[in-house]
């Protein structure tokens, strides 16, 4: 059959990999097709991803079974159902399979059902819900917060509900996709600031105030980044916008529940609690569920954002289940439980990150849930990530879009039950691999990069 995957030996077969075409392309070749026919068009893609599939070397779409835990069961891309120890999921404190939770959510559903039955506009809303929306607000020390079905509504909700055509979106180059693309929506007035680059923000800022003293300005960052685990200076961010007569946005999708005092994530650590001028975040990194939040201190941006936001009046909101997943979520969170579990997140990703930098790799960014194993090449990327699965070590390998070209790597999703054994072995595995995948014969990774 034309799509059967091909049997892998990994002990001699690179060199037939690299001539069936597999490890050459990228998703930018076909991000935008062209023609008339717009049912059709997008065949050369399917074609390419179907190559990958057969050759073992499209790690997505994988099928999960059971929770997402340290050790799970994990099957696609070629491969038979094989347990192994995952980095792929995002369930940072271990909370989707606590007791706790599964009790709260078993119970929700016996009482309220499955279905919120509406958008929070139009009865949506739950017990559940409102008291999550006063915890949330608590715990980040603002006034107000505003639920979404999902943390990428949240972002591109906050932004397009904000942000009108006359003003402008200044943003840290690799924020969340969600941002960017509520930003392209929002308005024209889009510029990117360096990564982390405050001296670039302050001239970007500078010079959009030299020409519009009226315009409204959203600063856009991140409290911590996914693909590269390192965080901006928010306390002088917030003080570039304050100079300005800008507003400051900080994504803390990450970072909340998993990292910080209390679990109030970088904010918390930089001691700009209650400082941030809006704080948006996802429930699906660290609570065990999907959803999102907008958090603020002025109750006309509450409002604005229930009326304007379209991911929040115009979609079913968060179930009452979910609601009450994620409300027990944060009371362990806040709990001395959750600083133990943070403890040990927080180990798991200093042992992986010595262990790995020993078998002579480099991880960006600095210790925290996420461990991203820059390889920069896309075909050693697919190679380690396929030589790693076959291993059953699952990870998320990274290329563009979701990186950018020439910057592919590895990301490693940490958890706090990871156990000692499980990052020892993972790290011998996966120096095993990247160096395999790097150490290719250089016309083997050239023919790829240029098929």
């Amino acid at each position: 059959m034309l799509n059967e995957p091909i049997p892998f030996d990994p002990a001699h077969d690179l060199d037939a990999l690299a001539a069936s075409g597999a490890l050459g392309g990228n998703v930018a070749l076909y991000r935008q097709p062209r023609g008339p026919d717009l049912l059709r068009r997008a065949a050369p893609l399917e074609d390419w991803c179907a190559l990958r599939m057969r050759h073992g070397v499209w790690p997505y779409a994988r099928l999960l079974s059971g929770p997402p835990g340290p050790l799970a069961t994990v099957e696609g891309d070629g491969l038979a159902a094989a347990q192994g120890i995952n980095f792929a999921s995002q369930d940072y404190l271990s909370l989707a399979a606590h007791p706790r939770v599964l009790d709260a959510a078993m119970r929700v559903l016996a009482e309220c059902g499955p279905h919120s039955a509406g958008s929070a506009i139009l009865l949506g809303n739950s017990r559940y819900s409102a008291a999550l929306e006063q915890e949330l607000a608590t715990l980040l020390r603002c006034q107000h917060a505003v639920l979404f079905p999902t943390g990428w509504g949240a972002a591109f909700g906050a932004v397009t509900s904000l942000v009108h055509s006359a003003d402008h979106v200044l943003i840290d180059t690799l924020a969340h996709a969600s941002l960017r693309q509520g930003a392209a929506a929002a308005t024209r007035n889009v510029a990117a600031f360096r990564h982390l680059d405050c001296d670039h923000l302050r001239e970007l800022l500078a010079g959009i105030r030299a020409v519009d003293a009226n315009g409204a300005i959203l600063v856009v960052t991140e409290g911590l980044f996914s693909m590269d685990s390192d965080s901006p200076d928010l306390p002088l961010i917030q003080y570039l916008c304050r100079e300005y007569g800008a507003t400051l946005l900080v994504d803390v999708a990450h970072d909340l529940g998993a990292m910080g005092p209390g679990g109030a994530g970088v904010i918390g650590a930089q001691g700009m609690l209650g400082k941030i001028d809006i704080v948006m975040g996802a429930f699906s990194k660290t609570f065990a569920s999907n959803g999102g939040f907008v958090a603020c201190n002025e109750r006309s941006v509450r409002r604005q954002l229930q009326l304007f936001a379209g991911p929040h009046m115009f979609s079913n909101a968060l179930s009452p289940v979910q609601a009450a997943t994620v409300l027990e979520c944060l009371k362990i969170v806040t709990a001395p439980e959750g600083e133990k579990l943070r403890a040990d997140l927080m180990r798991n990703a200093v042992e992986l990150r010595a262990l790995l930098q020993e078998e002579g790799l480099r991880c960006l960014g600095e210790a925290s849930p996420i461990v991203p194993l820059l390889l920069g090449s896309e075909a050693a990327t697919r190679i380690a990530g396929m030589l790693l699965a076959r291993e059953q070590v699952f990870v998320n390998p990274m290329e563009f879009p979701g990186v950018p070209l020439g910057a592919a790597r590895l990301r490693l999703q940490l958890m706090a039950r990871h156990t000692p054994a499980q990052i020892r072995r993972a790290a011998q595995l996966l120096g095993t691999a990247a160096r395999r995948a790097l150490a290719a014969p250089r016309p083997l990774l050239r023919r790829g990069a240029a098929a």
